[in-house]
């Protein structure tokens, strides 16, 4: 994620602290610090609503929206651990005025938001829940969000909404709502493009799914993905989705989906040619590297190299594309990369069948490609691949800079899978 981002954040945070050496006169440190902890974790839930808006500027100050969506994560698990802390820890003063009702029904919204948000903070990350249940729920985040900053607003506290903090914590209020109202917003009042399902076609294991736009359409980078709902699908929770066709004069689209969890397995056996779809885009910034490259993709991570691909400029630096499969008959888009690596000259296309030669390596794909050191590397595939050739390519001589991939996962854990398995792998190795 970019670091003007990073440092937006900071700053936000860092603000109350201007004018703390005033209000912490005579007052109770640990009281003040657990106040502090709640107006924090107000800051860090509205950045989470804003960058959740993907409204242009999102993009341009946090990053590309993979990387955007991990600060969203991490800043609402941030903010569900400092209310936590702030509810543990005792943040009531005296001499603050005197309690009414109104003060004792934000006390209980506040306690209402804390348990509804670690409640959704709990559902977020346990990802054996269903996507679409753990869509259905995050929406209400907001909601809490709402709650907390009522509580915020109306509870005692050492200074006054109208004070110089009062009025940038209000400011904070206000942004994280309008972003909330915003994403909750009826899909129709939100800019989106229509788009109409010409055709769906097998490719291997995936499917295929061409669109024609039924208006202005959408004008996109070859590499981009977009947001997609299918209305006639069943379902209308828009889902992400890379662009596998590189720009063209009709705005056609096409994207390959596989089925690969609960939600992509009921688009892949569920469109149909003629059904509406609006599209939400296009975000990212993949494939934007110059000089010479090296392609992995994988599975259903081929589609922004079929993109890729086709948009390649003839004049281009040389590109090796290292499709892995497991074989012919499951490979999509197989038959259009072979052609288009007769066509192009600057494009080599290695076919990695895993079935006959093992599972790629940094190792393998050196004595492959001699000349590695000296290439950018971009990858779609698999988590596990990729963190298997992250950790092994700087011994090949491609550091991190030059390892490029989007981690565009909209709900992610926090690492408790990865945590289990390293605490299983040390017992074992103690036990032996």
């Amino acid at each position: 994620m970019r670091k003007i981002g990073l440092l937006v954040v900071a700053v936000a945070l860092a603000v109350p602290f201007l004018w703390w050496s005033s209000i912490a006169q005579g007052r109770d440190g640990v009281a003040l610090f657990s106040q502090y902890l709640g107006l924090g974790a107000l800051i860090a839930m509205a950045f989470s609503h804003l960058i959740a808006t993907r409204w242009p500027g999102v993009e341009m100050i946090f990053g590309p929206l993979d990387q955007s969506y991990r600060l969203h994560k991490w800043l609402g698990i941030g903010a569900m651990v400092a209310i936590l802390l702030h509810d543990t820890i005792d943040a009531e003063m005296r001499g603050l005025g005197r309690e009414t009702a109104l003060v004792e029904f934000a006390e209980t919204l506040g306690e209402i938001s804390l348990y509804g948000l670690l409640i959704l903070v709990v559902i977020t990350i346990a990802t054996f829940i269903p996507y679409h249940l753990w869509k259905w729920t995050h929406r209400f985040i907001g909601i809490f969000f709402v709650f907390g900053a009522f509580h915020y607003l109306f509870i005692l506290k050492p200074f006054k909404n109208g004070d110089p903090i009062g009025i940038y914590m209000l400011l904070v209020c206000v942004v994280g709502t309008v972003a909330y109202a915003w994403t909750s917003a009826p899909r129709g009042l939100r800019p989106s493009r229509s788009y109409e399902i010409t055709q769906v076609t097998q490719q291997g294991d995936a499917v295929a799914v061409d669109l024609a736009p039924k208006g202005r359409p959408l004008r996109h980078r070859a590499g981009q993905f977009a947001f997609f709902r299918f209305s006639g699908a069943g379902f209308g929770e828009p889902h992400p989705f890379t662009i596998s066709a590189a720009p063209n004069e009709k705005g056609d689209l096409r994207l390959t989906v596989a089925p690969l969890g609960d939600l992509t397995s009921h688009v892949a056996r569920s469109l149909k040619a003629g059904q509406a779809v609006q599209v939400d885009g296009p975000y990212g910034h993949f494939g934007r590297a110059k000089g010479p490259q090296v392609w992995i993709g994988a599975g259903v991570g081929v589609t922004p190299f079929v993109a890729l691909a086709q948009a390649l400029p003839a004049e281009a630096p040389p590109v090796t594309f290292i499709y892995c499969i497991r074989d012919r008959d499951s490979a999509a888009h197989l038959a259009e990369l072979e052609s288009l690596a007769v066509s192009k000259p600057n494009l080599d296309l290695v076919l990695w069948q895993s079935q006959t030669r093992g599972r790629l390596t940094a190792t393998t794909l050196a004595a492959e490609i001699p000349d590695l050191a000296t290439r950018k590397v971009l990858f779609c595939g698999p988590i596990e691949m990729r963190r298997s050739l992250a950790k092994d390519l700087p011994k090949q001589g491609v550091g991190q800079k030059n390892f490029l991939y989007e981690e565009f996962e909209i709900r992610t854990g926090i690492g408790l899978r990865r945590l289990v398995a390293w605490l299983w792998q040390r017992h074992l190795a103690k036990s032996t």
